[in-house]
């Protein structure tokens, strides 16, 4: 029997041509998870797909089929926010290749596409620290997969953390005492202030607000868990920005190296 979803809440993940007019989209619906759609003659100047299919933009999509590739019947703008720009945009495609590599197909996860949806809002509003968006996202994903120990507890003992003593989080093992020479540790109490958080009434912007003070040793922690389940050494994305930025990076001649003021005028 043939399926038919109608005015469907979704974000674009990716797309990529297929023939010569139309594109094979990866969308993300709120109610029937990561689906592939076919839109036809969306590549064409006069198609009304053209305009509005595009990433970290709130749609309502229709689409019908049974195939694994279903066929997109309508797209609408749902509105809310402009498309993030410049170093926003790059984090919020960060976010979507997140998605694409660690979500299976026809699987929802509503509360984590409302999560999604305020991460991309407020890259949008670039209100708040990209990288507390980023680590807060990064967290509530690992969380809904199943992938996230306790961050009250030791991972070996389930013994409840001090507040003052360094942890560090391993993929397998949750957290344990910090070595000396682990400066990515965070405290106990930093640790329990994100579990909390997450077990709110509101976790999205709760975490936000819990994960600020330790970002800079949250990052490299985080980003273990995910190469790790993701089975990646380096998301591209994030390859992407380090290009740019090595690209932006001031040349310093041989000899601005003889005369350190020069380089900084």
């Amino acid at each position: 029997m043939t399926q038919r979803i109608t005015d469907e809440p979704t974000f674009v993940l990716h797309s990529y041509p297929w023939s010569e007019s139309s594109l094979i989209l990866e969308a993300w619906s709120r109610h029937h998870g990561r689906v592939a759609l076919v839109a036809k003659g969306a590549k064409k100047p006069t198609s009304q797909f053209r305009p509005v299919l595009l990433p970290l933009q709130p749609l309502r999509l229709s689409w019908g089929g049974d195939a694994e590739v279903r066929t997109l019947k309508a797209a609408h703008w749902q509105g809310g926010h402009v498309m993030p720009t410049g170093e926003a945009l790059l984090s919020g495609y960060y976010l979507n290749e997140l998605l694409m590599r660690l979500l299976v197909r026809d699987d929802p996860h509503e509360a984590l596409f409302d999560h999604y949806t305020s991460a991309v809002r407020q890259l949008a509003e670039a209100a708040v620290s990209q990288q507390a968006v980023l680590r807060s996202f990064e967290l509530l994903l690992l969380r809904e997969l199943g992938w996230l120990p306790a961050l009250d507890a030791l991972g070996n003992s389930g013994e409840a953390l001090s507040p003052a003593t360094p942890y560090v989080l391993m993929p397998e093992g949750g957290l344990r005492e910090a070595l000396d020479d682990e400066a990515q540790a965070l405290p106990g109490a930093a640790w329990a202030g994100m579990q909390q958080a997450m077990d709110g009434p509101a976790p999205f912007s709760d975490t936000l607000l819990a994960c600020q003070p330790g970002l800079a040793g949250l990052r490299p922690q985080l980003r273990t868990l995910l190469h790790y389940h993701s089975g990646v050494r380096v998301f591209k994305t994030r390859q992407m920005v380090l290009d740019v930025q090595a690209l932006a990076a001031p040349t310093v001649l041989p000899s601005d190296a003889a005369h350190p003021q020069a380089a900084t005028e």
